[in-house]
């Protein structure tokens, strides 16, 4: 998949594959597509993991350059243990605050995090199967800019009346974000079960001893 196969599943969606009289232009789908491929992102970010040095004393980690960053989800320090050692934090701007007891010696720490997805002339990110919801995003932003513009304005596109491209562009509008909800709630739910903080199972029966 890239920009020019989602871009004519776009126009395939909303009937405009006569060539020589596109509805929209290619620039205009575009940034359509674009819109939807930013609101897939903010629900199901791609997955990233950076190692970053920490400096030693300091509890503070900068992070200005994970670009395109659309979530922190969970920092592990220190790396290479077992159980992981997922550690609370703060995030303020770019800078990404330590908060648990141990301080950082300047070791590695692991952060993982979630980005824009990224569609262009040549590749995507976007998971295959969640292609055809974007494009039903884009097509829906599409068909309701659509309408909005022609209101009042001389119908030469053929027999579909803006009010029928509103209310199809609505729906399909609908359609996309219900289901960018429910992926939401269950990527949530996910990342929170795989980053859960790690802690020793203590017995409510069992008298161990002093």
């Amino acid at each position: 998949m890239n920009l020019t196969d989602m871009r004519a599943i776009v126009r395939r969606d909303l009937h405009d594959e006569d060539t020589g009289n596109y509805r929209w232009t290619d620039d205009e789908l575009n940034r359509h597509i674009a819109r939807a491929v930013k609101d897939l992102s903010e629900r199901l970010p791609r997955e990233e993991k950076a190692v970053k040095a920490t400096t030693s004393g300091s509890r503070e980690l900068d992070i200005s350059d994970l670009s395109d960053r659309v979530i922190v989800v969970a920092i592990e320090y220190p790396v290479d243990r077992f159980p992981r050692c997922y550690q609370r934090f703060s995030l303020w701007e770019d800078v990404l605050t330590i908060l648990s007891e141990e301080i950082p010696d300047g070791s590695n720490a692991c952060v993982y995090y979630g980005k824009l997805h990224t569609l262009d002339a040549s590749s995507s990110t976007i998971p295959e199967l969640h292609e055809d919801l974007v494009a039903a995003g884009a097509a829906g932003y599409a068909a309701v800019e659509w309408a909005i513009f022609t209101v009042n304005r001389v119908n030469v596109g053929g027999n579909i009346t803006p009010r029928e491209f509103h209310d199809w562009g609505r729906e399909r509008l609908n359609y996309f974000r219900q289901e960018l909800r429910r992926l939401g709630r269950r990527n949530r739910v996910r990342l929170n079960a795989l980053y859960r903080p790690y802690y020793p199972a203590v017995s409510k029966s069992t008298d161990y001893g002093p």
